[in-house]
């Protein structure tokens, strides 16, 4: 079976923040093996104490903690993208594995097909 590999770019504002984690989730349930990885602005979904309330909207923190009960064990987040951002990995709501740019090129071909949101 092919692997994939879905890579969310936007904050958790964006509706393309949750079809990333839909297709993750979607395709998961079906056996796939499925990576995450969170970079640019999609950082922001990973952060602790999000009010989603606040901007009407469903939170993401559930599909979030769905990811690892899904069999998603590749949950990812780019240094560089918290870096640029003022972000550190112990304010993310997950515990995602830190991914520098030259590990992120090796990643990419670690799997069958790559999923840009």
């Amino acid at each position: 079976m092919k692997s994939l590999l879905v890579i969310s770019r936007h904050p958790p504002t964006r509706r393309q923040a949750r079809e990333a984690l839909d297709v993750v989730l979607s395709a998961a349930a079906f056996g796939v093996p499925c990576g995450i990885l969170f970079m640019d602005d999609g950082v922001f979904q990973l952060l602790k104490g999000q009010d989603a309330a606040l901007i009407d909207q469903k939170s993401l923190a559930a599909n979030l903690q769905a990811l690892s009960l899904y069999g998603v064990e590749d949950i990812l987040v780019c240094q560089h993208s918290l870096g640029e951002r003022g972000l550190q990995v112990s304010q993310c709501i997950l515990d995602a594995r830190v991914m520098n740019n030259a590990e992120l090129a090796g990643l990419i071909e670690h799997y069958d097909q790559v999923l840009s949101l």
